[in-house]
């Protein structure tokens, strides 16, 4: 049977959660509000804080110019990797009966539209926007996937955790496991919906 306090710290978290992020909307209306009025003022200090490419690159350390090359190569698995992810979501989960995850709700691209960013600077965000994106797509994947087929808790701690895993059976718990399975299948769908 699950520890009690458990339940009460994940609402706890939870709501600390829903605070954070209703706190974070309000801070970005604020400055929603702040771009309106000042919109013309904002271009242009943003025209005027923008840096040139070439004194970027000139300024920029040699190894950080030596390894733009290994850091855009990992693009291409990645896409693969999102290609195979995806295609596994689509055909799989219809049949487990799981919620598809949105990937819009993971993969934002907008910050390439900030006019202080050089061209350079654009695509880098391009670049971190689609791979950290991808990456929070993937992992909700997965811990639908888990939560649907392994639900059980390590033995070891883990350095952190998916939303899903506190709902998970204690790891040992065979008798909860095999009873409430079905249950926690269903409460996957509920959840999501």
């Amino acid at each position: 049977m699950q520890n009690p306090r458990i339940g009460d710290l994940v609402a706890k978290i939870k709501e600390l959660e829903l605070e954070l992020e209703a706190e974070l909307h309000e801070e970005y209306e604020k400055f929603t509000c702040e771009i309106t009025k000042k919109r013309e003022e904002l271009l242009s200090s943003y025209r005027h804080d923008r840096e040139n490419i070439f004194s970027y690159i000139f300024r920029s350390p040699i190894l950080h110019i030596v390894s733009v090359p290994i850091i855009w190569i990992v693009l291409l698995p990645a896409i693969l990797l999102d290609g195979f992810v995806s295609i596994y979501q689509w055909s799989c989960f219809p049949i487990y009966k799981i919620e598809k995850v949105k990937r819009s709700d993971y993969i934002i691209i907008d910050r390439h539209r900030l006019n202080y960013l050089n061209l350079i600077e654009k695509f880098n965000c391009l670049y971190c926007s689609y791979f950290n994106g991808l990456m929070g797509y993937i992992s909700e994947i997965a811990a639908r996937t888990e939560q649907y087929w392994c639900p059980i808790r390590h033995a070891s701690r883990l350095k952190s955790m998916h939303g899903n895993y506190k709902h998970f059976f204690d790891y040992g718990d065979s008798e909860n496991f095999r009873e409430r399975l079905n249950d926690l299948r269903k409460k996957l769908n509920e959840e999501k919906k």
